[in-house]
């Protein structure tokens, strides 16, 4: 066997993937391109779902992958592989030319510019190789002491759609034509339960609850996680239809964060170009409550949508989308802020192939004083929500119904459980009418909200 030979064997073990991704882009302009971007991604993923203490599903893999982006003037293509042989390589980059020079023009293509490009230094607390550190057999026992934790709480709970555990781990590197290589590191872990309650006329319900971190050590206990599983699932039984009504109705945190991301969709600077939002044309106006401050925020050590650039290579950053009721922002990338005449706001998302979209860094809904339980206090007769059904959001219009179920509000106490109704309104009043923010912040993820209370909405019933 030669030599050469057992260097493109090895290549795809020996090869730095900064160094390779920045040969890629090399190979990209020497093949003629006027500007190249390369993406390499590299994981561990493994999951693991008991159900009634049986091992169900097991899945553990790893991959790695890597696309590339060129540009012949205002002409641009995109191509990814797995393969990361010599031949595959070569493959891709003359994919993506050769596409290039066929696709139409677009004058707002690109890549940023050299003086945009940039990443945050410092540890952003991303990565934990502890949650790879625990034996397979102690993976699936978190998952066991989750769903065993819920079905011991309560005889009602009779059966279980699972307990579960996740790991991740994840690898990034960008490169492009304009001098940036940057890449880092990501963790994951979570634990989730899922039970069933069951009266005894055979009526069914479930609910779930779940923890996910960046570590293991933060992780809540699998214990606690049944527990709560296990609360939340029975406080549904017996629930009932409540007549049509306009009351005062509070979001659960949890879904309160899909009223957040109807903000995000609003603002969300591909909408807002294709005059497909209701927020489009209204920087500086006031499209909220004077409480009401969104923050979109990529820059958090920790956070569930923290980086240290964006899916260009612009350094991500903290920005005010809503400050006091009044639209300051929207969220764009390189190319909507070419289209609106603005300046991206680091908010570029990208996969392997394609143009880049937009994703939220930590975006999130500023928290009040009061607790959850201080503002169901104050409410005579309303609904508290703890779950949505479907997808009702009309962002061209602001309409918005959704199916719905939580718990009906009776002289400022949680009475009894609800279902079968729907929630309407419409988002551009919505947002005025959030009349009271709790402080009970907390992230599940890149999208967090407190509970909120929100009046002149119509739960629709009997």
């Amino acid at each position: 066997m030669s030599e050469s030979t057992v260097e493109t064997r090895n290549w795809k073990l020996e090869t730095d993937l900064k160094q390779l991704a920045a040969e890629i882009v090399q190979q990209a302009m020497s093949g003629g391109a006027s500007a190249a971007e390369c993406v390499v991604r590299e994981g561990d993923e493994f999951s693991t779902l008991v159900r009634l203490g049986q091992v169900e599903t097991l899945k553990e893999s790893g991959s790695k992958s890597i696309g590339v982006r060129v540009f012949f003037g205002k002409r641009a293509a995109s191509t990814y592989s797995s393969d990361f042989s010599r031949e595959g390589l070569d493959r891709m980059v003359k994919s993506a030319l050769q596409l290039a020079k066929i696709t139409s023009e677009d004058p707002n293509s690109g890549i940023p510019e050299p003086s945009d490009l940039g990443s945050i230094s410092g540890n952003l607390d991303l990565y934990h190789q502890d949650v790879y550190s625990l034996p397979g057999e102690q993976r699936i026992d978190y998952a066991r002491r989750a769903e065993k934790a819920a079905l011991e709480y309560d005889p009602r709970l009779k059966n279980s759609d699972g307990g579960s555990f996740d790991a991740a781990t994840g690898h990034k590197v960008l490169a492009n034509s304009n001098g940036f290589v940057g890449e880092y590191r990501r963790s994951y872990c979570s634990v989730a339960a899922v039970p069933i309650a069951q009266t005894e006329d055979g009526a069914m319900q479930r609910d779930y609850w779940f923890s996910v971190a960046r570590n293991l050590s933060r992780l809540e206990s699998p214990e606690h996680v049944g527990k709560v599983a296990a609360q939340r699932t029975l406080r549904r039984l017996g629930a009932r239809k409540v007549k049509t009504a306009q009351v005062p109705v509070v979001f659960d945190p949890l879904v309160a964060a899909s009223i957040l991301e109807h903000i995000f969709e609003g603002v969300n600077g591909d909408s807002v170009y294709r005059g497909a939002s209701f927020l489009a044309g209204k920087l500086g106006q006031k499209i909220a409550g004077g409480n009401v401050n969104v923050i979109d925020d990529g820059t958090i050590p920790g956070g569930f949508g923290t980086s240290p650039f964006d899916g260009e290579g612009v350094p991500t950053r903290r920005t005010v989308v809503i400050h006091n009721g009044v639209l300051t922002s929207y969220l764009l990338n390189t190319y909507t802020a070419k289209k609106l005449g603005l300046q991206t706001t680091a908010n570029a998302s990208r996969g392997l192939a394609g143009t880049p979209g937009i994703g939220p860094g930590n975006y999130f809904l500023q928290p009040g004083s009061k607790t959850s339980r201080e503002i169901i206090r104050g409410i005579p007769e309303g609904l508290y929500v703890t779950e949505f059904l479907g997808h009702g959001a009309n962002l061209v219009t602001g309409d918005y119904s959704r199916g719905a179920s939580g718990l009906w509000i009776s002289g400022g106490e949680l009475a009894f459980p609800v279902e079968e109704i729907t929630v309407a309104g419409n988002l551009k009043e919505l947002f005025f009418n959030i009349s009271e923010i709790g402080n009970d912040l907390e992230f599940r993820g890149a999208v967090a909200s407190p509970t909120i209370r929100v009046d002149g909405l119509t739960v629709g019933g009997e």
